[in-house]
Formats: C-alpha cells, structure tokens, sequence
C-alpha cells in the first residue's frame, strides 16, 4: 500500500539520514552492542544532520519546523537497517525530552540549555520510574524540599535511557502529599553533588542502549532548575505522554515491516521437503495475515503523526496506536523466529535480536495493559 504521509523535503532528509546511518552506524553496531552504550558522538554527528532542531526555535539552534515527520524519519530508517538500538537514546532526545525543554521552559532555560542539546553535545534523559514504581506517575517518592535558592532532591530511578551519557535529566520528585499536585520537574545536571550514576541494568534487548539506575543523595538543584511552577509536574508529564506513546508506534510499525520483509526473503531461499518454504500455504498466508495488518497498523500510525502536527492527537488515540502497533510487532517478529527455524533462534541472525529488543517496547511508555485501561475508561466516561 503506497503511503502518502511524506513530501519531497521528507525525502531528501530520508536520503541523508540512511546515508549516514549506512556509513556510521552499520559498521560499528555490533562493537557498540558489546559494549552496552553508544559513543556520545553519535549525538553530535546527528545533531549536525539537524536530528534534533525540530521543535526548536532558530534563535535557540534549531529549524523553527514543528513537523513529527522527519523525527520518524530516523526512527523508520534505523529500523530498516535493523539498528534501531543505537538510535533509542537519539530518539528519547528528539521526541521525549525537547518537549519538555521547549515547552515547560523559561527563555533563561531555553538560552541555557538547548542550544546545546539541538548540536548534540549535550545528552538529555528523562527519569520517572523508580524501583517500585513504574506507570503509576501518583506513587512516585524521590522528594525534593525547597530550601533557600534550592531543593534538595533524595531518592532513586531506574530504567533511565541514556543514564551514563546524560548531562541533563528531568527528574520527577515528589513537593508535596498530593497525588497529582505535589509532583514537580527539575533538571539534575552532570557534576551536581550527590547524582550518582549506578550500575549498567544487563537487558535482555536494546545492548546499545546504556540503561541504568540513578540515585539522588542531598542533591542541591537550584530553583531556576525547575520546570515550570511547584506542582505542575504531573500535568507537564502527561502533557507529553501522547507524543511519546506514538514515537514507540512508529519505530514498532517500521520494525514490523522489516521483520515481513526478511522473513519474506528467508522463506524464498530456504527449502524444507524438496522445495522453497514460500511455496506452503501456510506460510504464504501467515505472511499474507500480517502483511494485512502493516498496512492498516501504517494507516494508524500515519494517521496519528497527521493528526499531532495538527495539535489534535488525544492522549487516548496515542494509547490505541502505541498498544496495538507494538502488539502487532510482537506477533511478526514472532511469526519472523518461527518461519527461520532453529536459524530464528541463533544470534548471527538479525531477526532473532530484533525480536529481543522489541520485547520491551510492550512495557515501556506504557505497558499494554495501562493503555487498554486509559482506552477503557475514556469509552466508559463517554457512555
């Protein structure tokens, strides 16, 4: 099914991006995976390709765009070159936290931090989930008391992507008792006394992707540190949760195609019982199945991207396309293992660890089971 989401500008920044990835990625991918990080240059080199001035202002770096597009551009390309992990923490930067730092930001703020972050010299994160903690944003802990020109941050997170390279990590702590209101953002920056960076978490998937723990201990983040006013974080959080919901959709819907593609051109090439696998019809109409289900999840998502550009994507349209999409990645890559036989199973082949990384992409932003009851709940309010 021919798509129409992109113009002849998306195209041109397509071409540069799959060059670049094709010659500076592709070659080292597998020393990175071994090594669980990727080196803070490749920020740098994307951010010199324009990867994260979109949203951004000219007078702060960036292009002045505001077009989601050409961030899934990198995501879609990285997936098809079957890398997408070196480019996890580039696309948390990109989609996930410019957000925050163009829209919960002072023009100080602004000044201070993103030029750097649009040339990719300086690596962002974002830290929300907590060793006992994951959607529920009301059960956050890490608390942070206003004293003087400061708060004192204490506590722990995990899971945080881009943990080791980040200089600047948006922290939600808890200001208050209040579930909602008492929750606040602040900007923990590299070399503050008492952030500390803990052990590289060992993933089943996503190797170079650094994921680890942080840890709080007296921290004295100032308060022109702060995002927004005390107690707006978990408004400034869930502002952007939809934005952040259709970015997994889109690198899930780009991998899915992948995986057809390849288990396509493996079941041509490979014989069982005198003759090509293609030829069963099982596997043709397996194939067929999810071929279906691409096109309709690409309507989704395409849908999804148009309908954010416009400022008109809910955050319970960005749950339907984030489940079903990482869903749907699920049972191709799945189909993709099974159709290459015990070959599915062995790390040589590219299919086997992008079935591995793609585990995750069921749980994190939002397990599948929250976005079901985010779904629910808007269809029970509406009756």
């Amino acid at each position: 099914m021919r798509r129409d989401l992109f113009e002849p500008e998306h195209d041109e920044y397509r071409r540069s991006i799959r060059a670049f990835l094709t010659r500076a990625v592709v070659p080292h991918y597998a020393a990175w995976e071994r090594d669980g990080i990727t080196p803070r240059s490749l920020f740098a080199d994307l951010g010199e390709l324009g990867a994260f001035g979109f949203d951004v202002e000219e007078k702060h770096g960036g292009t002045g765009v505001h077009d989601l597009r050409f961030n899934a551009i990198l995501a879609e390309e990285a997936c098809a070159l079957a890398v997408y992990p070196a480019v996890v923490g580039s696309t948390l930067q990109a989609d996930v936290v410019i957000p925050y730092l163009v829209g919960l930001t002072t023009e100080e703020q602004r000044d201070r931090w993103l030029p750097g972050v649009v040339a990719g010299t300086t690596v962002t994160a974002i830290a929300m989930t907590e060793p006992g903690t994951g959607s529920d944003l009301a059960g956050i802990r890490t608390r942070a008391v206003r004293d003087g020109d400061d708060y004192v941050l204490n506590g722990s997170k995990t899971f945080i992507t881009n943990g080791i390279n980040a200089d600047l990590v948006v922290v939600a702590a808890r200001t208050g008792t209040d579930p909602h209101r008492g929750l606040s953002l602040f900007v923990v920056e590299r070399g503050m006394a008492g952030f500390e960076r803990g052990r590289r978490l060992e993933k089943i998937g996503l190797h170079a992707q650094d994921t680890v723990e942080l840890s709080f201990d007296d921290v004295r983040v100032p308060v022109a540190n702060r995002l927004g006013d005390e107690g707006d974080g978990f408004t400034g959080l869930t502002r952007n949760l939809a934005r952040e919901r259709l970015s997994v959709a889109i690198a899930a819907m780009a991998t899915t195609r992948w995986a057809i593609a390849v288990t396509n051109e493996y079941v041509r090439q490979r014989h069982a019982f005198g003759q090509p696998l293609a030829a069963l019809q099982t596997v043709r109409h397996r194939l067929a199945e999810l071929d279906t289900e691409a096109d309709l999840g690409t309507l989704l998502v395409d849908r999804s991207i148009r309908d954010h550009n416009a400022g008109e994507l809910s955050h319970v349209d960005a749950a339907k396309a984030k489940w079903w999409t990482t869903e749907l990645q699920g049972r191709a890559l799945d189909a993709g293992v099974q159709l290459h036989g015990g070959y599915g199973f062995m790390q040589e082949y590219p299919i086997a660890r992008v079935w591995a990384d793609a585990r995750v992409s069921r749980i994190y932003g939002g397990t599948t089971e929250i976005m079901k009851e985010i779904i629910g709940r808007d269809i029970l309010s509406a009756g």
